[in-house]
């Protein structure tokens, strides 16, 4: 039986991708081992968000060839679609597929095996108008399932190399959708995650009318599904039907990640992002407003190209106004073939870095904040991993959770959150809710 090692960088509609790729090893009798052990074939889904996805990228492929440099190893992914002739000089690599043709995958390998020289397979992406459907084989092995449910993004930010990367959006069937997450929720999965690159735009491509609430309202039949998360979403994309569904059923999860990137109004511009802060605060507050509890996280930007000391400051106070209950912290990265590379005002590294402490500190202080608000309170956890005798999971508002009460992984608990313990809360078990 031939081995077969795969890898993800990345978000994690890369990881949801690499899982249907190993389902589809796995039905052609293929033995699926670790990426650090000795294989026949390695597949690396690759990640270009940032410079450092790219340079993770590179070593991850030449380990595989250290490993065995007779294995045909196949580079797929947003980095392969975006710079395949630097993928294909990397010593070893037989395969190059890009963000699209993932479903031959295994054809292709095995051409490749049999073949001398570098497959290329990597097309116009931009060409691409149809979501690549591969049902799951096999089920993931965790508790909380992701579900991809669009690919592609149009938004072109100025910085961004996505849309060069997946393409124009495209949207799964919804009856694809209701198929898939019946499938999880008998599997044994009580909490589903919708993932897509631009989660809000669902429904744009398809003949019928269909938004992202519709794609929510067929998962939510799947009889069984104690959990609905929504990926990251644009805040103008929270739309009055999704806000009322949301609202109207407990199983959605009280946790929304919205973008803010900027808090300064002409960086905001400069990115090509499609609203201001005044407006991005009063979506915050609606938020708050329908939704009890909700946790909001967000991502920043920092040391964009022409930000100054005075945008930087704005944007700590803009955020310092904002009850984000996490944040994710970025130097921005140059991608070559962005408006934003282009730029002769480039921020030195060394201000970047001063720049993204002093923003992670606040980031810090924020989510501190928030736990301290649920101290005390009696919440539901879904648990996720055990280790050294400590089970730790996810409230429905994505506070991390850990108690050393006995805890069966892949279960819900109500916990009352006591202290304030690592990354999260520390809390005692009330009762399962099976």
């Amino acid at each position: 039986m031939p081995k077969v090692a795969l890898t993800t960088l990345g978000c994690k509609v890369n990881q949801f991708e690499t899982e249907s790729m190993e389902g589809l090893f796995k039905q052609r009798g293929y033995e699926i081992v670790p990426f650090e052990e000795k294989a026949d074939f390695y597949v690396i889904n690759t990640c270009s968000v940032t410079s450092l996805g790219d340079r993770k990228s590179r070593q991850v492929i030449r380990r595989a060839q250290r490993q065995n440099d007779q294995a045909v190893i196949a580079v797929c992914g947003c980095y392969a679609q975006v710079h395949p002739e630097e993928i294909k000089a990397i010593e070893g690599v037989r395969v190059v597929l890009g963000t699209k043709e993932r479903s031959h995958i295994v054809d292709y390998v095995e051409q490749a095996a049999r073949e001398d020289g570098i497959l290329d397979e990597v097309g116009n992406i931009m060409e691409a108008r149809d979501f690549e459907d591969i049902p799951l084989y096999d089920m993931p092995q965790r508790t909380r399932a992701f579900l991809k449910i669009e690919d592609g993004c149009q938004n072109f930010c100025s910085y961004c190399i996505i849309p060069y990367a997946r393409g124009p959006v495209k949207s799964r069937h919804l009856d694809k959708i209701r198929d898939e997450a019946g499938k999880l929720v008998r599997a044994g999965f009580k909490e589903i995650v919708l993932t897509g690159i631009h989660l809000g735009a669902y429904g744009r491509d398809l003949s019928e009318e269909v938004t992202l609430a519709d794609a929510c309202r067929e998962v939510l039949k799947a009889d069984g599904l104690r959990r609905l998360r929504l990926g990251s979403l644009e805040s103008i994309e929270l739309s009055p039907d999704l806000f009322a569904l949301i609202r109207g059923d407990d199983r959605f999860c009280a946790h929304l990640h919205l973008p803010l990137q900027a808090g300064a109004d002409s960086v905001l511009h400069d990115m090509n992002r499609q609203y201001n802060t005044a407006e991005f605060a009063r979506l915050i507050r609606r938020v708050e407003e329908e939704i009890p509890g909700v946790a909001i996280s967000t991502d920043i930007i920092v040391g964009f190209p022409g930000e100054t000391e005075e945008d930087f400051q704005q944007g700590l106070a803009f955020v310092e106004q904002m009850n984000f209950s996490r944040m994710h912290v970025f130097p921005y990265s140059r991608r070559t073939g962005t408006p934003a590379a282009e730029r002769k005002d480039q921020v030195e590294e060394s201000v970047k870095k001063e720049r993204v402490h002093r923003m992670q500190a606040l980031a810090a202080r924020k989510t501190e904040a928030f736990h301290r608000m649920f101290l005390g309170r009696t919440m539901r956890v879904l648990f996720e991993t055990c280790q050294d005798g400590v089970t730790d999971g996810l409230t429905d508002n994505y506070i991390r959770v850990y108690t050393d009460d006995p805890a069966e992984c892949g279960e819900m608990y109500e916990v009352e959150l006591q202290r304030l313990f690592r990354d999260g809360v520390f809390g005692r078990i009330k009762r399962c809710m099976k």
